[in-house]
């Protein structure tokens, strides 16, 4: 066999050896890279956590004031009728008043009419409204028969006498009317 004499190419060692040092630096380099890569999806990794938990810090916060934002309408929902309210408890007590101090019992009246109109008005703005009775078909939907009266004038089930008005906010019975209805004709006695 023939001695091996350095190569110029492989850096004056013999090729086979040279080859493996080659290939030994091209796999620390790609162990090298791969590290490098690793430790980058890590970062990202840890970025993309970091995220994740502030974005649900920042939902839950969200939901909180959401409900505390809901609490708030609930609890204050009627503060525009309670407003438009006083000026009524205001005119009630001033008839209360002016009752003690006179002796005018048609003016003392007339001030009670007022203030049951502008009571009414209120109302109305609020979109409550009275269910209407006297002379209509009974409907238990909107009507509490509490009683039922023979009448030559009016039809079976027509409604006689409002006891007690019914009122309704908006499509939805607050207070039903309670009401005295026709049984029809009488048989006399």
């Amino acid at each position: 066999m023939k001695p091996t004499t350095p190569n110029k190419t492989t850096g004056g060692k013999p090729p086979n050896e040279a080859a493996d040092q080659a290939f030994a630096t091209d796999e620390q380099t790609a162990a090298i890279e791969s590290a490098s890569e690793v430790d980058q999806l890590r970062a990202e990794l840890a970025e993309t956590k970091d995220r994740a938990l502030r974005t649900q810090a920042e939902l839950d916060n969200y939901r909180k004031r959401i409900q505390r934002e809901m609490d708030d309408t609930l609890r204050y929902a009627n503060m525009n009728l309670m407003r438009d309210l006083l000026p009524v408890v205001d005119n009630l007590h001033r008839a209360a008043e002016s009752a003690e101090k006179t002796s005018d019992v048609a003016a003392l009246l007339a001030g009670v009419q007022m203030v049951a109109s502008q009571f009414e008005d209120v109302l109305a703005r609020h979109h409550c409204k009275r269910i209407p009775a006297h002379g209509e078909a009974f409907d238990p939907n909107v009507h509490e028969a509490i009683a039922q009266q023979p009448s030559e004038e009016h039809p079976h089930g027509t409604v006689l006498l409002e006891a007690t008005t019914g009122f309704q906010l908006h499509d939805r019975v607050v207070r039903p009317t309670q009401v005295i209805v026709s049984s029809g004709p009488g048989t006399n006695s």
